[in-house]
């Protein structure tokens, strides 16, 4: 299985890895790596791949088919170039994972302000959106926006734990997507905590503090159907 650096150390730029498999369609699969692979909402890192033969862009990076690997995509003609065995840097694109890791954490903190059970969801360079189903509209941008900025000025820890799959089989409530379900296969989820604010089942990559977050801003708030409402944020900068 790749070890999921990104999992113990969301700040990890960069790393040295193997390489222990090439796709047909050009996908590096390696030992270790700091790239999130496409899944829950987040999309998959992008970046560079370095190696003795020069570089590569990292275009995407998703799971293998059994999930066990994580595939870094660059491309046939760039991957003929590598086989198992080589060694490899992975470098981020940092600027563009962290306003994601903002973006996830703000998420977060969006279904607290609105405690209504989540129906889809993504996230993007900057921005991003919840679908909530709720029984009846009324729901003011600027009221929201206020909300989510006062819970962002708390500078609160967000920090990560883990319990087996038995331990939230016992605890559903703490599942409030409805459509995409904690990552499960390894016999323990892992949960993220933002201290005294909310705590729920989550694979992606956050931010260690709210205040990280900066000021956010509600944009869009749509009728999705009779009881579903997508909720768009933005990053002010």
């Amino acid at each position: 299985m790749t070890e999921l650096l990104f999992r113990d150390d969301a700040y990890a730029k960069t790393c040295q890895a193997k390489v222990v498999g090439v796709t047909p369609e050009g996908g590096i699969v390696l030992d270790r790596t700091v790239c999130y692979a496409q899944g829950g909402g987040q999309p998959g890192d992008v970046g560079l791949l370095r190696h003795s033969g020069g570089e590569a862009a990292i275009t995407n990076t998703v799971y293998s088919a059994d999930r066990t690997q994580i595939v870094h995509l660059i491309g046939a003609e760039a991957a003929a170039g590598l086989s198992p065995g080589d060694s490899v840097e992975v470098a981020l694109d940092w600027e563009r994972r962290l306003k994601r890791m903002r973006v996830h954490t703000a998420l977060h903190l969006l279904s607290v302000v609105l405690p209504y059970p989540v129906t889809g969801g993504a996230i993007g360079d900057g921005d991003g959106r919840l679908d909530f189903d709720i029984p009846d509209g009324g729901l003011d941008k600027g009221e929201l926006t206020d909300k989510m900025n006062a819970l962002i000025a708390r500078d609160a820890a967000v920090t990560e734990s883990w319990i087996t799959d038995e331990e939230l089989d016992a605890n559903p409530s703490l599942v409030k997507t409805m459509s995409v379900k904690p990552p499960r296969g390894s016999g323990r989820v892992r949960l993220v905590a933002i201290e005294g604010i909310d705590l729920q089942p989550c694979g992606g990559t956050h931010v260690r503090r709210t205040g990280e977050i900066g000021t956010v801003t509600i944009t869009d708030i749509e009728k999705k159907g009779k009881q579903n409402r997508r909720v768009r944020l933005s990053l002010v900068d």
